[in-house]
Formats: structure tokens, sequence, C-alpha cells
């Protein structure tokens, strides 16, 4: 299948470019984004100020906005970052953690969208549906939802906004509105631990700044993080715990190469 193809070389044109990804994100999270980002073979930023965040995206080839620990000063940053971006046909990734849990939060990825040209928006489906206006259940930052019309969501919302849907799950759904795919790799593990969501997001612009390709970069990346947390799955011993697992997942993602991404990659279109 070209898709296979596609995502192959999506992956050896960042370990041969090094893309440099601009981060303002979740500052729980901001040291092991930086780690996966160098662990796929790209470069990381963290600048966040809003004095030098135009600068710095000048030097940069995407963009990674996550929302999970905003500040207004933080929010002032991502416009000031994205409008730069967008000046200068910079991809932006943004993760709207938690967007429904607080009005904050809300009102703040909504400005993000209304002021920005976004390429991809990960989500899981709780904050995926918040931003379509449709009804969901979330508990603070976590889904609770389970919805059988996933596909459908993400379809006409990639419609809507122009951009990439990611929603991930336990199946992961990807479209750009003409496409649409449902992946089905990954491991439970991979809710036991801190940040595996802003990870996939560095992922995902590690492979936007370094492809042309949107909904190959996305699914590059998503397809990275779940089929890197079955690999770690299986190092694991009787005594190992969550630790063992991040360590693992973390060396999988640095092992990670073409021909094991796109062989144990469980992909359908819809």
């Amino acid at each position: 299948m070209e898709i296979y193809e596609k995502i192959s070389n999506s992956l050896k044109s960042v370990k041969e470019h090094c893309p440099l990804v601009h981060h303002i994100t979740n500052y729980v999270t901001t040291n092991i984004c930086a780690d996966v980002t160098l662990a796929i073979g790209a470069s990381p930023v963290m600048a966040s100020a809003p004095i030098e965040v135009a600068d710095m995206l000048k030097l940069s080839s995407a963009l990674v906005l996550n929302i999970g620990t905003c500040t207004p000063e933080s929010i002032k940053a991502m416009l000031i970052a994205g409008k730069t971006a967008n000046e200068n046909n910079i991809p932006i990734v943004l993760d709207p953690v938690g967007v429904g849990a607080t009005p904050f939060r809300y009102e703040s990825v909504m400005k993000l969208l209304d002021q920005l040209k976004i390429t991809v928006i990960k989500g899981n489906l709780s904050e995926i549906k918040c931003i379509a206006g449709l009804n969901t259940k979330s508990r603070g930052v976590d889904s609770v939802d389970l919805d059988d019309h996933s596909p459908g969501i993400a379809t006409k919302l990639a419609t809507q906004l122009d951009c990439i849907i990611a929603i991930t799950g336990k199946e992961d759904i990807i479209s750009d509105g003409d496409h649409t795919y449902i992946l089905d790799n990954g491991h439970i593990l991979l809710t036991k631990i801190t940040g595996t969501g802003c990870m996939t997001s560095s992922l995902i612009g590690s492979f936007l700044g370094a492809n042309k390709n949107t909904l190959i970069s996305a699914i590059a990346g998503i397809s990275t993080m779940s089929i890197a947390g079955e690999i770690a799955s299986k190092r694991m011993n009787k005594l190992d715990g969550s630790g063992s697992f991040k360590r693992y997942l973390m060396d999988a993602i640095y092992n990670m190469d073409s021909d094991t991404l796109t062989k144990e990659m469980n992909i359908q279109h819809v």
C-alpha cells in the first residue's frame, strides 16, 4: 500500500533533516517532550517567553502548542508564536488538553482557533467533541467518552476547520476531511504514565517539521508512540512497573526504524 511507503519515508526524513521543533507546552511534561523529540531524531526548543517566541519560531520547522498548564501569559506567547508560524508557513500542532474542563481553557482554545491556522489538532474524544460543539464527558483532562461515531466527528471537524483532526484513544482516528483512517495499535500501559499524549504531539511536530504531507505526519507520529508502547510492554519482567515501562518506551522510540514502524502498523481506511 502506498501509505506504508510514505510513512516509512517520513521517518527517514526526520532522521535525515533533524528539524527544530518549537514547543510552548505543559510544564509537567516539558522534559520528556524534549527527550522524545531528540529520541525520534528531531531537535527541541522550549522557549515560552512572549518577548522571544517570534524570533525563536523563525528558526524552527514546526510549532507545538499544548495548553495542559496554560496561563494568560502562555496563551499570549502561543498567539505570537502561532501568527509568526502562519506568516512563515511553519506547521502548528495544537494539543487542547482538558479544553472543556474550565471556561478559561475553552476560551483560550477558541481564541487560538479563531486567530491561527492550525495544521493538526490532536486530542482525546472529549476534547475533540468539545471543540466541535458536541455534548461530552470528561474528568479533568481525561476523556470518559465512548463514541462509535468518532470517524464521522473527525471527518466533519477536519472539513470545518480545514486541518488534520487526530482523536486518540483505544483506537486512534485521523482525518483530513477527505481521507479518514483508524489506527489500532498501543498498550494499556501508555495510560499509566504521565505525558504520553504530550509526547505524541511532540512526535507529530517532529514529523511535520521534516515532511510536507500533514496527514502522513500525524499518522506517523501517533503510530510511533503506539507501536513503541507495544514494544516496551514486551520487555516488561515480573518485577517491572510503570517506571521501567517509561524507560523502555523511550528506548523503543529511539530505536524505531522505518521497517518496524510500517511492519507493526495496523491501519484501516474508512
